[in-house]
């Protein structure tokens, strides 16, 4: 693991999620997607080398809404940056830890990602992140 990728925090409200983080750190939010996998959308902020990542549930019955019931708006996961995420996840479960996805899926901020159980690593979600390739450029374009 090379390094923190990106703090997520679950959030109930986006638009006012995004007002408070914009007071809090004195910038604005560099992108907003959603990310239909995970029904979620997502607003990210730059604070030095590192990112945070505010994600709101499209579904009341989503992972982050879940997480929200349950817990309230706050930490989701912590996420780090990875060379090759299929070898990563390969050395973690042999290691012991209980992946949440048999491969990498397609996260936002053009990221391959996975999760890591909870419960394996005291109770805090772990996300690796590993920068997708470039995607083709259609021919004729």
């Amino acid at each position: 693991m090379n390094k923190i990728e990106h703090i997520g925090i679950a959030v109930k409200d986006l638009e006012s999620a995004n007002q408070l983080y914009e007071k809090l750190l004195g910038i604005g939010h560099y992108k907003e997607e959603e990310v239909a996998s995970e029904g979620v959308k997502t607003s990210f902020f730059k604070v030095g080398s590192n990112k945070v990542e505010l994600l709101e549930s499209l579904d009341e019955n989503g992972p982050i809404a879940k997480f929200i019931k349950k817990k309230g708006e706050g930490v989701h996961h912590i996420a780090f940056a990875v060379d090759d995420i299929a070898a990563e996840m390969k050395r973690l479960a042999n290691e012991g830890f209980t992946l949440l996805n048999e491969s990498p899926k397609k996260g936002a901020d053009n990221k391959l990602v996975a999760f890591v159980h909870p419960k394996s690593c005291n109770g805090v979600l772990i996300e690796l992140c590993q920068e997708a390739p470039p995607q083709p450029t259609p021919k004729g374009k």
